[in-house]
């Protein structure tokens, strides 16, 4: 068996190395790639991706993981090779599902449709871009055959980032939590807080933007000689290995939130990277994470449960008062904090207040669905997306860039992945309510910008697990039930009660 286990780690080092290629080609794309390089940067993709895809479904691997899971050589197996050989075999039997030539054509047809977005998001015209996404949406279909698991399509889709969920499970969360958020935000709106507030209008300038996003990754502990800050037009993260992980922002904005949220956001994501299992896990399937929604609930617990909580601007607000004294000097912590958390339905996702975020998601989830299941066309979509957008929050998006072009995650094939965004935030209220019950002290350590007991009970409860469970058991392990929509509005109705008084 020492063969077959050598040759399925050494496998596993070398599709570790050739996705960090791969995110590399990708991140430098999103980021420095002059604008015709295009084609070619298709190509390479599309090579790194048929490479690794081989790799992973040869006879030759899958051999190797067939003899180590029998019965009686599995029994022989130590701990550590036992968890290794059970996850390598359930992912290679998904992923020789599908051909190699599919996983190629997917690559090419992706990489340039993130240009025709790109252009399409510049002239506000989604019909630049439709084509590109009409060949997408034939690609998710066809990859649903391949998968084919039981039930609507989109079970095939949803199963790639949140392994076991189906449409069925998520509709019981969303649409208990879509009337709910609605009804709270009828009832915000219709309220005297509401009527009076006014928005923030100071501008910062770039230079102290980046200063602020600088200190608070800082502050988060993201280590300098592990990761890097850039500009991207949609703020993501990204690992190229195990100690090179890019997050990136966008100062597009003057207005100081979005580029300072968005940082904390993408550190979230890049703490999770950064903590996941290495020494005996290091390069294997285990130093993953179990599901995409557990990533999102890392970010969001940041974003929300930590950078919009009133603890967190009583240490926060004097940095950003000493860094733009001009633009603060008529405005205190409480009216900042209010600020902050300011209800008022917005167009753009990635602007959402807490409390809209989430429906801005439900919609792109019942769009998919449709789309899969030929409910509704390509060329339908940003008639539907307006008209979704005005039914759940009231307003109707003015151009087709603050509209259906508005994320990147279609052009790069991402169907069935929006859900976690979702998922995650409600693993997130579940996680934060588990640590302040088991560490009152947290409020008063994040009142003073002290976050290393926040980030070490993150590493000891969910990083340092991988996936060695599923996102299910992780959550049960740690919250002591699973995904549970209810803990969320239960946050979010204590939460703006008080800050509008209802």
């Amino acid at each position: 068996m020492k063969e077959q286990l050598d040759f399925i780690y050494k496998e596993q080092k070398e599709l570790s190395t050739f996705g960090g290629i791969a995110a590399l080609l990708g991140w430098d794309q999103m980021t420095y790639m002059p604008a015709l390089g295009a084609a070619e940067r298709s190509e390479q993709s599309a090579l790194i991706s048929r490479l690794a895809h081989e790799k992973v479904v040869s006879d030759k691997l899958w051999k190797a993981v067939k003899t180590l899971s029998d019965q009686d050589n599995f029994n022989k197996l130590s701990k550590r090779d036992k968890a290794v050989v059970a996850r390598l075999e359930k992912d290679l039997e998904k992923a020789r599902k599908v051909p190699s030539d599919f996983v190629e054509r997917m690559s090419k047809t992706t990489t340039l449709a993130y240009t025709s977005w790109q252009e399409a998001r510049q002239k506000e015209k989604f019909s630049v871009f439709a084509s590109d996404l009409q060949k997408i949406v034939k690609l998710e279909k066809e990859y649903c055959g391949y998968i084919n698991l039981p039930g609507p399509k989109y079970n095939s889709l949803l199963d790639g980032y949140e392994e076991g969920m189906t449409v069925d499970k998520l509709k019981n969360e969303f649409y208990l939590l879509k009337p709910q958020l609605i009804k709270l935000l009828e009832k915000i709106k219709s309220c005297k807080v509401y009527e009076k507030q006014t928005s923030f209008e100071n501008k910062i300038s770039i230079e102290k933007q980046r200063t602020l996003c600088d200190f608070i990754i800082e502050k988060m502990n993201l280590p300098k000689d592990r990761s890097r800050l850039d500009v991207s037009i949609h703020p993501f993260t990204t690992s190229m290995g195990y100690d090179d992980i890019r997050i990136t922002t966008n100062f597009k904005h003057e207005n100081p939130l979005f580029s300072f949220f968005s940082t904390v956001h993408e550190g979230g994501h890049a703490l999770y990277e950064l903590g996941m299992p290495q020494d005996e896990f290091k390069n294997t399937v285990i130093s993953d994470s179990p599901s995409l929604g557990i990533h999102e609930s890392q970010s969001r617990f940041w974003e929300n449960m930590i950078a919009r909580s009133r603890d967190f601007w009583d240490f926060f607000y004097p940095v950003f008062e000493k860094t733009s004294p001009a633009q603060f000097k008529d405005i205190d912590v409480e009216t900042w904090y209010r600020y902050v958390n300011q209800v008022k339905p917005s167009l753009i996702r990635v602007e959402a207040d807490e409390l809209t975020y989430c429906l801005h998601v439900i919609l792109r989830f019942e769009i998919e669905i449709a789309l899969m299941e030929d409910e509704i066309t390509v060329t339908e979509l940003p008639d539907i997306w307006n008209e979704k957008t005005n039914e759940m929050l009231g307003i109707t998006p003015k151009n087709d860039t603050e509209g259906v072009l508005q994320d990147m995650h279609w052009s790069g094939g991402s169907f069935g992945y929006f859900p976690t965004y979702v998922i995650g935030t409600i693993y997130a209220s579940q996680l934060f309510k588990k640590l302040t019950e088991k560490n009152p002290n947290i409020y008063e350590e994040i009142k003073h910008g002290n976050f290393k007991n926040i980030h070490r009970w993150l590493l000891e409860n969910i990083h340092k697990y991988g996936c060695l469970m599923t996102a299910d058991e992780l959550i049960k392990k740690t919250c002591g039930e699973g995904l549970n929509s209810k803990v969320f509005v239960g946050y979010l109705k204590d939460k703006y009660s008080k800050l509008y008084d209802i």
